[in-house]
Order: structure tokens, then C-alpha cells, then sequence
């Protein structure tokens, strides 16, 4: 049976100091993929260059780079934009353009001027939705970008218009994120690139509004770093009323802060998510409940969707499991994946970082879940530069994503096309849909080996401890359970560096060319 006893952390591993004033992390130093990719832009920087001396921070990069990649994102949506959207039912997936955005112009009322929540929707306009089917914080972003649209001309003008706006409210939005990441790691500010330049953000940020959720979610974690509970959660309460899955970022927070004895600022977090949940939500769900609760009652009724595994199982199958099953059953899935993150926190020899569970338990989320849309990727970007910063997994896993981008606009075509048939049948979609969880369990599993073997987490072999964990960082445990609880009698002989998570690591090792 596991142990678990009050154990200060100095009965197990030194005390640790936050390396502050250590020098940035060159990735051209430590990965080589990043050091080959680095010839098209004249090669790796030399140790002699003056650094902190250009206007060109690398955080402005990041966010320059961003912005440029997204701008190639609205290129690659030009064909719908002209009249893939609007013309002939297949040729925005054979194009790979579609969006979500103008369809819903007019589909959920804001042609009309209908007020989200509180204007109830005609059946012929909504397909019998009645009401928006998006959470309160998302309404109010596409309300808001429906009164910066002209509202003049054909409808296809201002179904055109209302993309465009909202692409730019969703630049910022991808900005933001990108310079988030950048900086949530102090001493790694060029992990803002794996953002920035991911495939998974230039094609799918503006099929739908996903990238509100994902830039608040960003900022909260950028908060947290700083030690800022109070902001964490108010910025974690609004990414939660744009979006459902930012919540469940405060249960690996939860297992992290029992483990460190910090209840204080695991209650100021919480309290204040509630409390800018509530701010959003309360409004709405006093004076106009049932367009409120559409999203809720949305989500438990819709049957099994798009690029889930239940999906492969209801089309190949006799007996295809019936909606209520699957609610519970992913449910339950989630619930185990949470317990299991729990277990490996409390028994894992160096209490893992705050981004590493948080990647983890929102990819159990999206892999369990009955419907995975092309654009929830997004949800993961920057969890998974956090958590491993590494650009050969990385590349891996948005091939994959890719891969299953590309499927599912080709088994539309193909479903849409009639007797024509352009794209991609059921069983060539089904192994895109497997590509995208194999790459997702991929990178899973590279965190979790991180976790359980900390020498191999490439954050905490250039010195640093949990740079995304505020509080956390260099904390000692006072809860730990089974094999974490008892000092090694026995070292393993490891051939590398010995990592002192904590400090920074030699200058010889730092000094290295780039």
C-alpha cells in the first residue's frame, strides 16, 4: 500500500531558488530541429552577439510572427471568402476554407438584429435551435462584432464584412496568446514560437470564436506565473463564460497546491473564478434563463459528432451507443484521467509542472469527449508549448492534427457532393480520426515520461524548476505519497547532466554556441 505522510521537502531534495537573473534559454542551443530551422533566417545566434541591445525583444517577434501567420490564415480562406461560402454545397471542404463564422450571421440572428439570449430564433432561420448555442462571454464577442459590421448591401456583403471583423478581433485575440506563452516562461520567451508559427493556428483560428477562450485561458496561466492568484481567476472565470473547458484547469491546480500546502492562494483562485462566472452569467441566466441554459442543454443533448472515437464506433456498428451512454461514459473517462493525474502528482519524484497537468487533463477532456471540432485544437497550443517545449513532438503531433484538418473537410465533400463523390469516404476519415488521437496520445505520453522521469523535461534541464508555477515554483511538499515519500536508497546511473532543478545550470553548458 502507498505511504502518505507530512514530508518536508528538505528530507528529499534541496532547497530551491528561482533562477531570476539567469540569461534566456537559447533554443538553438538545446534542440536541434529549432537549430536547423534557424538557417533560413542566416543560422544560429553566435555567443558573442550583444543581446537585449535591438528594439527586436523576443517577445515583439513572437507577436509579429503571430500576426503574420494568422494574416497567411485569412489568405488561405480567400476562395471562401469570394464564393466558397456562399456558392455550391462542397466547394468550401474541397477547399479546405470553411468557417463557421458567416454561415451564423444570419443562422443565429444578428442579420436581423435579434439579441442573443434574449430574442428567440425562427425555426426556418436556426434550424431549430431556438436559441444561441454559445456560452454568454462568445455571445457577446459575436454580438459585438455584429454591430462593427455595415449592416447595408446583399446579404453575402455583410456576411463578408462579419467575417472580416471578427478576423480581426481574432488576431488580436491569437496575438495575445502567442506573447502570453512567450513571457510565461521568463528564461524561455522563444517557446512563444511554437505558437506562433503552429499549422494548427493558421488553419483553423477563424472557422469559429475558440481563440477568446484560448487567449484568456493564456493570460490566467501568465498570471498564475506571476504569483497573482486573484487575477488567475478572474481571467480563468472569463475564459470559462467564453468557453467550458478553461474550468477544469483548477483541478490539476488543486492536486499541485495540496501537494505544496498552498490552500490560500488555491482559494483565492477559485473564489475569484466564481466570481467573474458569475459577473458574465448571472445577467443573463436572471432575465433570460432559457436562451442562457441553451448551451448547457446543447451540449448533453447533441448525439455523437465529428472526430470522435465514439463516432468510428457508431458507424461501424450494429448497436451504436445512444446518446445518454456516451454522456456518461465520457464523463466517467474524464473523472478516471483526473485520478489518474492526481495519483501521478502525489507520487511522482519531483511534483510536476502547473502547465504539464494542465495539458494533460484538457487532452483527456478532448479525447473522451463526443465531438472534436477542427478548431479545439486550439485549446491545446499553448498548453502543449508549456508543457514540452520541444519542437520535434510538437511538429509531430500538428502533422497529426493536419492530417485530421484536411480529413474532415474531405469526408464533408465527399457526403455533400452527391453522386460525385469528391473527397474522402467513411473509413478514409476514420484513420484521420485516429491519426489525431494517436498524435494527442503521442504528446501525452511524452509529458507524462517527463513527469515521471524529470531529467528527460527539457523546461527543468536548463535549470528551472516550475517557471509556469507561481507559488509553486521552488516550493517545498508537504503531502507526497508512495515511492515520492522516501528518499532513493539506490541511484540509478543516469548518462548526462545531473539536473538542480532550481538553479541555473553552469555557465559552460550556457555559453554554448547557438
Amino acid at each position: 500500500m502507498p505511504s502518505a505522510e507530512m514530508t518536508p521537502a528538505s528530507m528529499h531534495e534541496p532547497e530551491l531558488v528561482r533562477p531570476a537573473a539567469a540569461e534566456p534559454v537559447r533554443p538553438t542551443s538545446e534542440d536541434e530541429i529549432a537549430r536547423a530551422g534557424s538557417e533560413l533566417i542566416g543560422g544560429p545566434l553566435g555567443r558573442r552577439a550583444l543581446l537585449g541591445t535591438s528594439w527586436w525583444t523576443p517577445v515583439r517577434v513572437v507577436a509579429l510572427v503571430a500576426i503574420g501567420m494568422f494574416a497567411l490564415g485569412l489568405v488561405q480562406k480567400a476562395p471562401c471568402y469570394h464564393s466558397s461560402w456562399f456558392f455550391g454545397a462542397s466547394s468550401q471542404y474541397t477547399r479546405a476554407c470553411y468557417s463557421d463564422i458567416p454561415h451564423l450571421y444570419q443562422g443565429r440572428g444578428f442579420a436581423d438584429h435579434l439579441v442573443p439570449y434574449f430574442d428567440k430564433l425562427p425555426d426556418d432561420m436556426s434550424g431549430g435551435m431556438g436559441y444561441l448555442e454559445y456560452p454568454v462571454l462568445t455571445g457577446v464577442f459575436m454580438e459585438v462584432a455584429s454591430w462593427l459590421t455595415p449592416h447595408s448591401g446583399t446579404l453575402q456583403r455583410q456576411e463578408q464584412w462579419y467575417w472580416f471583423v471578427n478576423a480581426g478581433m481574432l488576431m488580436v485575440c491569437a496575438a495575445v496568446i502567442a506573447v502570453c506563452v512567450a513571457r510565461t516562461h521568463s528564461r524561455r520567451p522563444w517557446d512563444g514560437l511554437l505558437v506562433a508559427l503552429s499549422p494548427a493556428l493558421l488553419l483553423t483560428a477563424t472557422i469559429n470564436w475558440d481563440l477568446l477562450a484560448v487567449a484568456f485561458t493564456a493570460a490566467a496561466m501568465l498570471m498564475w506565473s506571476r504569483s497573482r492568484p486573484v487575477a488567475f481567476g478572474v481571467l480563468l472565470g472569463l475564459a470559462t463564460a467564453a468557453k467550458l473547458y478553461p474550468v477544469f484547469l483548477l483541478g490539476p491546480l488543486l492536486v499541485l497546491c495540496w501537494r505544496a500546502g498552498k490552500w490560500r492562494e488555491y482559494a483565492q483562485a477559485v473564489g475569484s473564478t466564481v466570481i467573474a462566472w458569475l459577473v458574465v452569467n448571472l445577467p443573463v441566466m436572471l432575465f433570460a434563463f432559457q436562451g442562457w441554459s441553451k448551451f448547457y442543454t446543447f451540449s448533453q443533448e447533441r448525439g455523437v459528432d465529428f472526430g470522435s472515437f465514439w463516432l468510428i464506433w457508431a458507424q461501424n456498428s450494429s448497436n451504436p451507443p445512444g446518446t445518454g451512454f456516451v454522456n456518461t461514459a465520457a464523463m466517467v473517462l474524464v473523472i478516471l484521467s483526473f485520478l489518474g493525474i492526481a495519483a501521478l502528482t502525489f507520487t511522482a519524484p519531483r511534483r510536476p509542472r502547473f502547465a504539464q497537468l494542465a495539458f494533460l487533463i484538457v487532452a483527456a477532456f478532448i479525447l473522451t469527449n463526443k465531438v472534436y471540432s477542427p478548431q479545439y485544437v486550439l485549446w491545446l497550443v499553448p498548453l502543449a508549448v508549456l508543457a514540452r517545449p520541444k519542437w520535434r513532438d510538437f511538429l509531430i503531433w500538428q502533422a497529426c492534427e493536419v492530417a485530421y484538418f484536411l480529413g474532415i473537410w474531405m469526408f464533408l465533400a465527399y457526403t455533400t457532393s452527391g453522386e460525385a463523390h469528391k473527397g474522402l469516404p467513411a473509413h478514409g476519415y476514420h484513420w484521420s480520426i485516429v491519426l489525431h488521437l494517436v498524435g494527442t496520445l503521442y504528446l501525452c505520453a511524452v509529458v507524462v515520461r517527463d513527469i515521471l522521469m524529470p531529467e528527460r523535461d527539457v523546461v527543468r534541464r536548463s535549470g528551472d524548476d516550475d517557471p509556469s508555477g507561481g507559488v509553486l515554483d521552488g516550493a517545498q511538499d508537504v503531502f507526497v505519497m508512495g515511492a515520492a515519500a522516501h528518499p532513493p536508497r539506490h541511484a540509478a546511473h543516469f548518462e548526462g547532466t545531473q539536473v538542480d532543478w532550481g538553479r541555473p545550470v553552469p555557465p559552460s553548458l550556457e555559453d554554448r554556441s547557438l
